[in-house]
C-alpha cells in the first residue's frame, strides 16, 4: 500500500510546479506537475506525462554516459511549457540500485555494453516496473496521456491509462553515450 504526502509548491529553474511524494515500502517516488493539472483533467484532455526513472549519475552529476539527465531537463521544460506531469520513480540503474549500477559502469569501462554488464551481475537488461506510476496516475485522476518516451516497454507496461500519443524525447549523442544509445535502439527497441 502506498502512502502519500500533501501537495507542496516547487519553484524550479524549469518553472513553477507542484510536488507530491508517494512511499511504497522503502522507496519514495514523486510527481511534479503544473498548477493547471486538475483543470486539464476536468476538461478530459490527454495529459502530457513523462515517467522518469532515477539516474543519480545523469540527473544530479551530469554524467555523459547516458542521456537521462538531459531527458529529465527536457521533459520538465516541455511540461512547464505545455502542461502535464513528470513521475519520478526511484528505480536507479534500471532498478538494480546505485551500487550495482556503478559495478556495471566498471564492467562497461572494461568493454561490456550496458546489457552485457547487467547480465554479468546477474540482472536482466531492464528490471524496472511501472505499478507505482500507474498508482500515481490513478491517484491524480489521470486516465488519458500523451507519453513522453522513446521506450516501447513503458508504452506496453501502462495498462490503466489510455495512451493517446507518444512524444519523442530524443537527445543528441555525445562520444560517451554513443554506444549506450546504439544498444538501447538495437537491442532494447528504443525509438531513437
Amino acid at each position: 500500500m502506498m502512502k502519500s504526502s500533501k501537495v507542496a509548491n516547487l519553484p524550479s529553474k524549469f518553472g513553477f510546479f507542484k510536488i507530491k511524494v508517494y512511499k511504497s515500502g522503502e522507496k519514495e517516488h514523486c510527481v511534479v506537475f503544473r498548477n493547471d493539472l486538475d483543470e486539464l483533467i476536468s476538461k478530459g484532455e490527454a495529459i502530457n506525462v513523462r515517467i522518469h526513472s532515477e539516474c543519480l549519475t545523469g540527473d544530479a552529476f551530469g554524467s555523459m554516459k547516458c542521456d537521462c539527465g538531459e531527458q529529465l531537463a527536457s521533459a520538465l521544460s516541455y511540461i512547464n511549457e505545455h502542461g502535464g506531469a513528470l513521475i519520478y520513480l526511484r528505480q536507479e540503474g534500471r532498478n538494480i540500485g546505485l551500487l550495482n549500477k556503478i559495478n556495471a559502469y566498471n564492467l562497461q569501462d572494461s568493454g561490456l555494453n550496458t546489457i552485457e554488464a547487467n547480465h554479468q551481475l546477474g540482472f536482466e537488461a531492464d528490471e524496472r516496473t511501472y505499478e507505482a506510476a500507474e498508482f500515481i496516475l490513478a491517484d491524480l485522476g489521470i486516465l488519458r496521456i500523451n507519453l513522453l518516451t522513446n521506450n516501447p516497454a513503458k508504452i506496453s507496461a501502462l495498462k490503466s491509462v489510455q495512451i493517446e500519443s507518444r512524444i519523442p524525447i530524443k537527445m543528441p549523442e555525445n562520444p560517451y553515450d554513443k554506444e549506450y544509445l546504439r544498444i538501447k535502439k538495437e537491442q532494447m527497441g528504443h525509438l531513437l
